[in-house]
C-alpha cells in the first residue's frame, strides 16, 4: 500500500519571500504516529496546514490517500478524511457541547439528527465527558473544550488526525488529560501527525520523531533514538534546551 501521505519536494514561500517551508520529502504510513517538535517559526504548523489545504503552497505536491486536490470540491472532501484539532478550541460559543459536535455531521455527512446524536454521545463517552453534553463551552475548562474539540474531529471517521499544539494552551494540570486521549487513539491504530513540545508523550507514542527548524526537516527517527543520541548538531543544540 503507498504511504497514507506523500508530501514530496513541498516549497511554502511567505509574502515577504521568506520561506515557510523549503523542500520537504515526507511520507507517513496509515497507522503510523508522527511527532514534529523544533522552535516557533520552523514551519511545523505550517506543514499541517498543507497537509489539509488551509494553506497553498508555490512547489511541490501532498498527495492524501491519494486523493486529487486540483478544484475546491476535491478539497472539500479531502477535508472530510481529515480530523484537525488546534491549539484553540474554536467551539461555537453560542451552541452546547452535544450541538457543536452535531452540526458539521448533519452539514456535511448528511446523518439524521438521531444518528448524529448518538455518534456525538459515543465520542463524548471516548474522550471521558459524556456527561457535558448539554453544558456550553464557557461552563468548560480548557481541557474539557480541547477534549470536545477531538470529540468534533473523530465523530467525522477521519482517516487522518492532525494535532497543532494541543496542549499548549492549557494550564499544566489540563495537559495530562488531552494526552491520555491521544494516546488512546494511537493505540487504538489512528494515523496522527502530531506537532507538539511534550516529549513524555511522543517518547511513549510516536512512531518517529521529527525536528524541524528553518522550514526543513533536520532530523527523523525512531523517539527512542531522536531523543536519546541524536546526530544533528541543531537536533543536540534544540533538545538541550527541551530536555
Amino acid at each position: 500500500m503507498a504511504p497514507i501521505i506523500q508530501i514530496r519536494n513541498v516549497h511554502k514561500l511567505f509574502s515577504d519571500q521568506t520561506y515557510a517551508l523549503q523542500g520537504i520529502d515526507l511520507n507517513i504510513e496509515q497507522g503510523e504516529v508522527v511527532v514534529i517538535i523544533g522552535p516557533s517559526g520552523s514551519g511545523k504548523s505550517t506543514l499541517l496546514r498543507c497537509i489539509n489545504r488551509l494553506e497553498t503552497f508555490e512547489h511541490g505536491q501532498i498527495l492524501v490517500d491519494d486523493l486529487p486536490t486540483d478544484t475546491d470540491e476535491e478539497i472539500c472532501k479531502l477535508r472530510t478524511e481529515i480530523g484537525m484539532v488546534f491549539q484553540r478550541f474554536n467551539l461555537f460559543p453560542h451552541l452546547s457541547v452535544l450541538e457543536n459536535i452535531v452540526i458539521a455531521q448533519r452539514v456535511v455527512r448528511k446523518r439524521d439528527r438521531k444518528e448524529a446524536e448518538e455518534r456525538a454521545y459515543q465520542m463524548l463517552e471516548k474522550v471521558g465527558i459524556p456527561e457535558k453534553a448539554h453544558a456550553m463551552p464557557e461552563q468548560l475548562s480548557g481541557g474539557q473544550q480541547q477534549r470536545v474539540a477531538i470529540a468534533r474531529a473523530l465523530v467525522m471517521d477521519p482517516k487522518i488526525m492532525l494535532f497543532d499544539e494541543p496542549t499548549s494552551a492549557l494550564d499544566p494540570e489540563m495537559i495530562q488529560e488531552v494526552l491520555d486521549v491521544m494516546m488512546k487513539l494511537a493505540q487504538e491504530g489512528m494515523t496522527m501527525v502530531v506537532v507538539s513540545h511534550e516529549i513524555g508523550f511522543a517518547r511513549a507514542a510516536a512512531d518517529r520523531a521529527i525536528l524541524m527548524d528553518g522550514g526543513k526537516i533536520i532530523e527523523e527517527a525512531p523517539p527512542e533514538v531522536l531523543f536519546s543520541h541524536p546526530t544533528n548538531p541543531r537536533t543536540i543544540a534544540f533538545l538541550e534546551k527541551v530536555l
